[in-house]
């Protein structure tokens, strides 16, 4: 269950609030810490570790834009959720701009936010798989070099591929003749998982698909709902 052992920090200078906020995340299973304001928030911060951080936008002595900028200057991965209310795009505008993972509009509904905290940490942790080392792939008659963003086949000039197409086939020749899930492969090169993102790979599937054809025994498989499969029949020396 994802929520076991995540640590969430939240900055609240309403008591009663961050309180109540604190509780409810405690009984679906987080670790929490409150702190009532942005300067008791940043000496919590530098002291542990947290996954996601909490932030109140209008509080004393420090407001949570400003504990964003110096969370982002210690830890540039780590999740945040701006919690205002104030509903001016002007803010909601600068929150995203400091590194705001969401941003909720106070009052909300708890359950909202326990989802989008359970999307993001899901999310960081796809984002978080540890990269494969190897940098050269044989797939059928073709040589990739990730680290050239090279694709040869024997007798023909290399395919210099996108940044994107690149990291989409690396992916799948880690995972060759297995699935690569859409969801892994959206939040670990696009960061997110939407249907103008999904758009998007199916995109780069396609220009795949065009270069890998010069070999009939490759094929990029689309598993309904699934992901994909980079499939080889037959395998060369």
């Amino acid at each position: 269950m994802i929520t076991e052992s995540k640590k969430i920090l939240i900055v609240e200078d309403d008591f009663n609030f961050g309180s109540i906020l604190k509780d409810y995340l405690i009984l679906n299973d987080y670790d929490v810490v409150l702190a009532k304001n942005g300067i008791e928030g940043y000496e919590q911060f530098i002291n542990d570790d947290y996954d996601i951080c909490i932030l109140d936008v209008m509080m004393p002595y420090k407001d949570g834009f400003t504990l964003a900028k110096e969370i982002r200057q210690k830890d540039e991965e780590i999740p945040i959720i701006f919690l205002t209310a104030k509903t001016l795009k002007e803010d909601v505008l600068r929150g995203f701009k400091i590194g705001a993972d969401d941003y909720l509009t106070k009052p909300f509904d708890s359950e909202v936010l326990l989802a989008k905290i359970k999307a993001i940490l899901n999310r960081k942790n796809f984002i978080n798989i540890p990269e494969n080392e190897n940098y050269e792939f044989f797939i059928g008659k073709f040589k990739f070099n990730s680290k050239l963003r090279s694709l040869k086949i024997l007798g023909k000039e290399p395919v210099r591929l996108s940044p994107k197409e690149n990291q989409l086939l690396k992916l799948l020749a880690i995972h060759i003749n297995d699935l690569l899930s859409r969801e892994i492969a959206l939040n670990k090169i696009w960061r997110d998982d939407n249907y103008f993102t999904s758009r998007s790979m199916d995109v780069y599937i396609a220009k795949l698909r065009k270069y890998l054809k010069e070999d009939a025994d490759v094929e990029i498989l689309n598993i309904h709902g699934e992901g994909f499969r980079l499939v080889v029949s037959k395998k060369y020396a």
